[in-house]
């Protein structure tokens, strides 16, 4: 079995979900953007948030950016470059419509939380630099939404570049935890001329980080992680530079693990296709 060991105090919760006692509670879908570099010395590296301790979901755990589709993600009058929704849907079984809000919500996110921004002046070209006080500013309207992503795409004369984007995975929360989570994972690489910050407010931490090395941290005990970050990473650790990453062609998988009681004790049981490993103890 892959899977890993329950708090015994979650039994009672595990055995509520599985007889139907309570019904799981509905995922909400959401984006997640692993922001990829090639380093002179340390080669393909990843960029990685620790979620401060007081989140409520997954607090203290190093996550990639990403969060939840925003309503305003389905406005359709903004700049859009590359792949088109249906193509997206395409790649990740979801209607054209629903493929739009993931994508915006990859790009909109990933800006809000690093800065990083996957948007250009045209179809060809990407912003190249976003630092400075105007962008902040932008980055914090978007975060207490007195601007939608498309209004600040318009006043700013931007397309959204999808095609900067590729489709790696997806993960569903398991029905057993209270708060669930729909989760396309894209993979990117950082425009040239841009840096990724540490300006999130839900994290404490960031770091550009080997995939393999984050692997065998998560795996060591060093560092707190969810079974979608680190399957994905090492998955990622297969690949030598960007290029090859982005260059991979994946069949996308739905992923959802399921809570079980084995011999009196909770787990929770990994899809055997999921990639990594974990030891059911």
């Amino acid at each position: 079995m892959n899977g890993l060991r329950l708090p015994a105090e979650m039994r009672g919760q595990v055995e509520d979900i599985l007889s139907g006692r309570v019904p799981p509670a509905p995922p909400r879908h959401a984006a997640t953007v692993v922001v990829l570099r090639d380093h002179e010395r340390h080669g393909l590296q990843a960029f990685m948030l620790r979620r401060v301790s007081s989140m409520a979901f997954a607090p203290g755990a190093y996550v990639f950016p990403g969060g939840s589709v925003d309503a305003r993600d389905r406005e359709t009058d903004l700049g859009w470059a590359g792949p088109p929704p249906a193509a997206w849907g395409e790649a990740f079984r979801a209607d054209a419509s629903l493929a739009r809000e993931l994508v915006c919500a990859a790009v909109r996110e990933t800006f809000e939380e690093t800065l990083v921004l996957l948007a250009g002046p045209s179809p060809k070209s990407v912003v190249d630099d976003t630092r400075g006080d105007e962008w902040e500013a932008d980055r914090r309207a978007l975060l207490d939404r007195s601007q939608s992503f498309a209004e600040f795409l318009a006043r700013r004369g931007l397309v959204l570049r999808s095609d900067l984007l590729r489709p790696w995975t997806h993960w569903i929360t398991p029905a057993v935890e209270p708060k669930r989570y729909d989760t396309r994972f894209f993979v990117a690489a950082i425009p040239e001329g841009q840096r990724a910050r540490d300006v999130s407010t839900e994290a404490d931490r960031v770091a550009w980080v080997r995939p393999a090395e984050a692997a065998e941290r998560a795996t060591a005990g060093e560092w707190l992680m969810l079974p979608p970050t680190l399957t994905t990473l090492a998955e990622l650790a297969e690949y030598a530079t960007v290029a090859d990453v982005l260059a991979a062609r994946r069949e996308i998988v739905v992923h959802e693990p399921r809570a079980e009681i084995v011999d009196g004790v909770p787990y929770l049981v990994l899809p055997e296709d999921a990639g990594h490993r974990y030891p059911a103890t």
